[in-house]
Order: structure tokens, then sequence, then C-alpha cells
């Protein structure tokens, strides 16, 4: 009759198999691995990965082309503030949409630098007359700007400046900007715009949902 000491001993582990902190993996000491390393070698790949994945948008933000684009905008929407990382993504977008569309900003931007416009209606005016495919670029950076969307695909939504213009009235869908039933108070009044359309019509397009 085996000893209870024999019987307990009976399921034990190899002891090569106990060897080792608690984080190595149950195996012999040369291939023992501790979760501690694995994590670290993780997180540095991580890192280098969002350091070089990062450094394209840094340069796009920054380059010429995408500063052409800026003043464009500024002079289009009559505004001096606007984020230039919002502003490349759109150039991005709106470049890749129509190969002709990178030549078009180039040259409306020369437009722009007659010094003869002074308003942003100016600018859109004399564009159509010089060129009327410049409207269909018009249209793109203003959509852009103010729909946020650039290419068929939403570049930005809380910050397009549709929702800066109405912002004293009317929320973001989504956004909750007050206490409950906040919804319930009359919305302050708010001017009947003024403005005239600047550029000839346009056919009318149903965007697919």
């Amino acid at each position: 009759m085996k000893s209870v000491f024999e019987r307990q001993n009976r399921y034990c582990p190899h002891p090569l198999l106990q060897s080792g902190p608690p984080n190595a993996l149950k195996t012999g000491p040369s291939v023992q691995l501790r979760r501690r390393d694995v994590l670290l070698a993780s997180v540095g790949s991580l890192v280098a990965y969002g350091i070089a994945g990062a450094a394209p948008s840094i340069e796009t933000a920054t380059s010429p082309d995408v500063a052409r684009f800026m003043d464009i905008s500024h002079s289009l929407t009559d505004r001096s503030k606007l984020d230039p990382r919002i502003g490349a993504a759109l150039y991005a977008g709106i470049v890749n949409s129509a190969p002709e569309r990178k030549a078009q900003l180039t040259k409306l931007h020369a437009l722009m630098n007659t010094g003869r416009l002074t308003t942003s209606a100016d600018l859109a005016k004399t564009a159509e007359k010089v060129d009327p495919a410049l409207k269909d670029v018009i249209h793109d950076i203003m959509t852009g700007w103010y729909r946020g969307v650039a290419d068929g695909k939403v570049v930005v939504y809380r910050s397009a400046l549709m929702f800066d213009i109405t912002k004293d009235a009317i929320y973001p869908k989504t956004y909750a900007a007050g206490g409950p039933f906040y919804w319930t108070t009359q919305p302050p009044e708010v001017a009947q715009p003024s403005g005239q359309p600047v550029l000839s019509p346009s056919s009318f397009v149903v965007e697919p949902t």
C-alpha cells in the first residue's frame, strides 16, 4: 500500500516545469520569456509605428500646396482662423477626387493674388468668368469646410462650419448641450440671410445615403 506522501507526489509536475519566476512561460530555461519583456517589445513597436505614422501628416499640413489651399479657404469663407489640420485633410480629399483639382487650385490661388479681388464674392464671381470649371473646385472647398466632406467622405463632423454659424440656436445631432428637456425652450431668433448667390446655378445631385 502506497503512503499518503507517494500518492500526493504522483500528481506533482516535473521540477523543470516549476523552475523560473511566475511570469515565465512553463518551458525550459533556454526559452523562458517574461510577459514584461513581451509587453515592452510591443509598446516599443507601437511607439515607433506611431512616430513613423505621424510624420507624413505633419509634412502635409505644412506643405506649400496646403498653404495655398488655406489662403484660398480664408478668402472664400471670410474667416481669418481655420484649422490647418482640417485644411490638410480637406485638401487631400479634394485633390484625390479629380485629377484636375490640383491645377485648378493653383490657378485659383494665382487669381486671388492679383490684388483686384477684395471679397469672397469677387473672387468666386471672377473665377467662374475666367474659367467656368473653377466653380466646381470652389464648390468642393466650401462643401469641405461647411459640411466637413471631401471626395465623398466625412473628414470632420463637429468642427464643420455649418455648426459654427448656428451654434447659438442649433446643436449638432447626437450632441446634448443643455439640461433635461432643453429642447422644449424657445430657440433664439435668427435673422434671415440677405446674401445673394454669387455662382451660377448648379445641377441638383442626390447624394447616396
